[in-house]
């Protein structure tokens, strides 16, 4: 009978209080599409100006459902695959964990609700737009957004320590592409398409020589 109790408490509270009483610190799980959709939705309704630095707070620190390193490397597909990075990372992981029904609830979390909230403000702007004070009120959000996505890369960027490539290597290929793209101002796609593959290989070339090295 527990188990039974247990995944009613789970439909029942979709926030995940159920599992409250998992030890400080063990990696959990989501316990049903249910809840996969309200935690997607939490998260996307905070996103304002952005959902990455808000779904690294939700999924790593409050849910502990990924690692930083699981995390990042979530991202990391997500950004290299064509669509937006975070839609792309609700539907992988959703579908790790429920299937399609998991990818299709964690879609509807991440998209229902903010698309009718986009949309009566778009009804808004468009009456109120042209007014100095709403200008300035996304300025600020701007800058706002900007803070946001800095402090996750300042929390992600411990990561790198363990990364396969290693620190220096890392560093440099952050630094490239920050270079390229903030800087030079070159097209994300073509950066993408250079980079990525580079890190690629060299992380390959990596994995090959610490295999070989117990044998040698």
């Amino acid at each position: 009978g527990e188990p039974r109790r247990t995944q009613s408490a789970a439909v029942n509270d979709p926030s995940g209080a159920a599992q409250a009483s998992a030890p400080p610190g063990a990696q959990r799980k989501p316990a049903s599409p249910w809840q996969l959709a309200w935690v997607f939705n939490r998260l996307a309704l905070q996103g304002f100006g952005g959902v990455l630095p808000v779904a690294q707070r939700e999924l790593v620190e409050r849910e502990q459902w990924l690692s930083r390193d699981e995390f990042l490397a979530l991202v990391s597909l997500g950004q290299v695959l064509p669509g937006p990075n975070i839609v792309n990372m609700a539907f992988i992981f959703g579908q790790q964990h429920f299937g399609v029904r998991g990818a299709l609830a964690a879609l509807a979390g991440l998209m229902v609700a903010p698309l009718m909230v986009v949309m009566a403000l778009a009804v808004l702007f468009r009456e109120f737009g042209t007014q100095p004070q709403v200008a300035g009120a996304l300025r600020g959000m701007g800058v706002v957004a900007a803070g946001l996505i800095v402090s996750t890369a300042c929390k992600l960027g411990g990561t790198l320590r363990h990364n396969v490539l290693g620190l220096p290597t890392a560093a440099a290929l952050v630094g490239a592409t920050f270079a390229c793209v903030g800087l030079l101002r070159w097209p994300l796609v073509g950066v993408v398409s250079v980079l990525g593959p580079l890190g690629l290989a060299l992380a390959w070339r990596q994995l090959g020589e610490r295999v070989q090295a117990p044998r040698s």
